[in-house]
């Protein structure tokens, strides 16, 4: 290889370099750049499809898929790294509810009912 070829292949991967370091960053006046996903915060659907819950500080609504009519509410523990106590009101039923999830990983929560029931939230991005 050549001396000029070597300074341009050498040119060629600092400005590969520059341009993946400016996709991961934001500059001043840019919006800022998204961020993991922390702990439960967010938005999660049922593997049905039929009700999603969203989680924000310390309170959680599950809304239908279809209607939007909102299905139950309540709060939210964190009783660890990664799991969660949920206690609320189903306003269909107008009952308590309680249960405790696992998160499984940053899109996934394995979730039990105080009646023994076992069901899975996925994150919705």
């Amino acid at each position: 290889m050549t001396i000029a070829r070597k300074i341009l292949s050498m040119g060629v991967a600092g400005a590969m370099a520059s341009m993946l370091a400016a996709c991961a960053t934001s500059g001043p006046g840019e919006p800022p750049m998204a961020t993991s996903p922390k702990g439960v915060e967010g938005s999660w659907i049922d593997a049905k499809g039929t009700g999603l819950s969203t989680f924000t500080a310390g309170k959680f609504a599950t809304v239908a898929t279809d209607t939007g009519q909102k299905l139950a509410d309540g709060s939210y523990t964190m009783t660890g790294a990664t799991s969660v106590q949920i206690n609320g009101t189903s306003l269909i039923r107008q009952t308590g509810v309680s249960f405790n999830c696992l998160l499984v990983s940053t899109s996934q929560l394995n979730c039990t009912s105080s009646s023994g029931q076992n069901f899975v939230l996925t994150r919705r991005t």
